[in-house]
């Protein structure tokens, strides 16, 4: 029986060559489709989870201030204070790096270009935190950070309008009234919300602290939370530890718990 169907279905499709033939390109086109889609989702994906990671993947920013999303209104609230870094390490689990942030809107000058950017005064521990690598160059020592080097890596953004045609480590940057060795140049990173990242030239906080805010505030903590924690619980627990140490009642809004992802 079996050997009779399948005699006759070759039979027809000998009788229907171009029938059979269009037939069965037509079923070729269309898994050829099918995979050819697949493989493009598949791609398309990659590429977006890649361009996720390099914004910082499970990162936290935490803010002076309101609530993100809440109104504003009265004095500016205090700025953190290193001790402030120091409890959320020291009792916060979860946390794989936290880094102040110190920041300065400045010019930067090289021979005869300038460029307005930001000057981000932070630690070693930033790079570890934001997974950030240097394309050139290398990131400060610890004995430059604790003495606040004049020492500087740039972005991307900066190193095209400052330095086109010309390798920037080891040339003097001016920052502001500042000169800074260029020491290392940041590897390329995705757009952050509406800032790009790749516009700004950072620094050993405490250069920036002394030269520049005039202060040992720290304007922001980042924090890089573990993978094998939650997010949500790791930024609840800071937000109350926060509130704690700013003496915050329970019925106030925070003035220094404003984390965001």
């Amino acid at each position: 029986m079996l050997g009779t169907t399948i005699l006759l279905a070759f039979r027809e499709i000998r009788r229907h060559l171009l029938r059979s033939f269009l037939t069965t390109l037509g079923i070729m086109i269309g898994v050829a489709a099918v995979v050819t889609m697949t493989q493009l989702g598949n791609g398309a994906t990659a590429a977006v989870q890649e361009q996720i990671s390099s914004l910082g993947a499970n990162i936290l920013q935490i803010r002076p201030g309101q609530g993100f999303g809440r109104g504003g209104g009265g004095p500016r609230p205090p700025n953190f204070k290193e001790a402030d870094l120091t409890a959320i390490l020291g009792q916060i689990a979860g946390v794989r790096a936290a880094a102040p942030v110190a920041q300065s809107s400045v010019t930067a000058v090289y021979n005869a270009s300038n460029w307005e950017t930001t000057l981000t005064g932070t630690t070693s521990d930033y790079f570890t935190a934001q997974r950030w690598n240097v394309s050139s160059g290398r990131v400060w020592t610890e004995a430059e950070q604790t003495a606040g080097k004049a020492v500087c890596l740039i972005g991307a953004t900066v190193q095209k309008n400052l330095y086109p045609a010309t390798e920037p480590v080891g040339s003097r940057l001016r920052v502001g009234t500042v000169s800074c060795e260029v020491i290392g140049v940041l590897a390329p990173k995705g757009q952050g919300g509406f800032q790009d990242q790749n516009d700004t030239v950072m620094a050993p906080i405490r250069m920036v602290q002394r030269r520049f805010t005039g202060t040992r505030d720290i304007s922001a903590i980042t924090i890089a939370v573990d993978d094998d924690y939650d997010t949500q619980a790791v930024q609840s627990s800071i937000s109350q530890l926060l509130r704690e140490r700013r003496g915050i009642e329970q019925d106030e809004e925070d003035n220094g718990g404003g984390c965001r992802r």
